[in-house]
């Protein structure tokens, strides 16, 4: 690949989104380069739930798995290295990476996935996808009947309060804060059993990433398995805003029921352009992707 620059797909990352789209384009002959940076959101989860015929099997794995048989199609070329800027051409696009590289072509996905941003308590981001889990299908199971916190408030706490009722009776809602739920909302968590706690938490303490006790502001602390944490979030990558990407007002990248974001020829894919974080999902997202952006070169060029 030393002398080539153009191709008919570059995909800005290559995790499980990414991998897909490119088997999908690389099984229609199309060029394909992906430049990945290795930095996968879900690096620190252990093990990956609720994707058949990986279950249970660490993110890395499938990763390298998938990898392996992306590349055996001859047409599709891996790069190592941070995609640092894009831009639309008069053919198509034009990718820079932080090691100077320019590469073009005529559409381009973007797989880049989300930075979580991690509260300012300690322990917290040590246990982040371990112990302190977003997903109660990708991790509800693991701590099925065992003592529970959500960390959380308002709409997203009791949300997330009433799937995981169904997994466990020790769960307790910590706020970290005044309470905001409404009278209903509240006279259903206490007709469940499930405590409200508005202390606010300063520490998670844990071992190796699991927990221990959350510890509180005022010196007391409550043990538990799990806690269920919400953590805002932001675009990994700078590249779709500066292409023109709108966002929704949830902050992910806008796309239609076709992967097609509001650029034309820009397509995305995964964590970066959708809620629901898995890696199952993912690779759906990459796999429809793939064959959109194959159908729409096949429309430019038949």
């Amino acid at each position: 690949m030393e002398n080539e620059t153009h191709f008919d797909v570059i995909i800005i990352g290559g995790s499980y989104a990414g991998l897909s789209a490119a088997m999908a384009l690389g099984r229609s002959l199309r060029n394909v380069l992906i430049i990945d940076s290795g930095e996968p959101c879900n690096e620190p989860t252990p093990h990956s739930h609720n994707f058949i015929t990986q279950d249970g099997e660490k993110p890395a794995v499938i990763a390298e798995k998938a990898r392996e048989q992306v590349l055996r199609y001859s047409t599709v070329k891996l790069r190592h290295g941070l995609a640092v800027g894009g831009k639309k051409t008069g053919n198509g696009f034009a990718v820079t990476t932080e090691a100077g590289e320019t590469f073009t072509a005529e559409k381009l996905i973007l797989a880049t996935g989300i930075k979580d941003i991690m509260p300012e308590i300690k322990g917290f981001s040590e246990c982040w996808g371990i112990s302190v889990i977003h997903c109660p299908y990708c991790h509800g199971y693991e701590f099925r009947d065992r003592k529970t916190g959500i960390l959380a408030n308002g709409e997203r706490a009791f949300h997330v309060a009433s799937l995981v009722n169904n997994l466990t009776g020790g769960l307790t809602i910590l706020t970290s804060g005044k309470a905001e739920f409404s009278e209903e909302q509240m006279a259903q968590l206490h007709r469940h059993n499930i405590p409200v706690v508005e202390t606010e938490v300063s520490e998670i303490e844990h071992e190796n990433g699991q927990i221990r006790n959350v510890i509180f502001k005022d010196g007391s602390r409550m043990d538990f398995d799990a806690v269920y944490g919400s953590v805002p979030f932001r675009q990994h990558s700078d590249i779709p805003v500066a292409l023109g990407c709108e966002l929704t007002n949830m902050g992910y990248i806008q796309v239609d029921s076709f992967q097609r974001t509001t650029v034309s020829g820009v397509f995305a894919c995964g964590d970066n352009a959708h809620p629901m974080r898995s890696v199952a999902n993912a690779v759906a997202a990459g796999n429809l992707t793939g064959a959109m952006v194959n159908k729409e070169l096949t429309d430019d060029r038949f």
